[in-house]
């Protein structure tokens, strides 16, 4: 049925010279304005509000590297404060095994010395 109305509404249209069926077919139409979504004042609070979330983000990177710097470096030196302690602790050992009464008289005798008890005096202990 649309077929036969098409062809009978064709039918019907009078012949019109060449000039005047282009002017006719090509009806001026107004350009469609694509809606603008956004003004060129919020593009560019977008604009700075991303810039100052990019800078908050870099600066908040920069600040962890450096706070793991830090703690790599406080580990390091915690590290050499307990071998610097056992090297202490070693060394107090070996004091306390070489101050022993039996060793000196030992080490005094190598060196020809004998006890005068006229010499000795007795100073109080600590």
């Amino acid at each position: 049925m649309a077929v036969r109305a098409r062809q009978t509404y064709i039918q019907q249209q009078p012949e019109l010279p060449q000039h005047q069926q282009q002017e006719q077919r090509l009806p001026v139409q107004p350009k469609k304005r694509k809606p603008k979504y956004f003004s060129a004042q919020e593009k560019f609070l977008f604009l700075v509000f991303a810039i100052v979330v990019a800078s908050f983000a870099i600066s908040i990177l920069h600040t962890q590297g450096e706070i793991q710097t830090l703690s790599m470096e406080i580990q390091k030196i915690e590290r050499d404060i307990t071998e610097v302690n056992n090297n202490n602790t070693d060394l107090k050992v070996q004091v306390s095994e070489r101050s022993t009464h039996q060793r000196i008289w030992e080490k005094a005798k190598e060196l020809g010395l004998t006890l005068n008890e006229k010499n000795v005096k007795v100073v109080p202990g600590e």
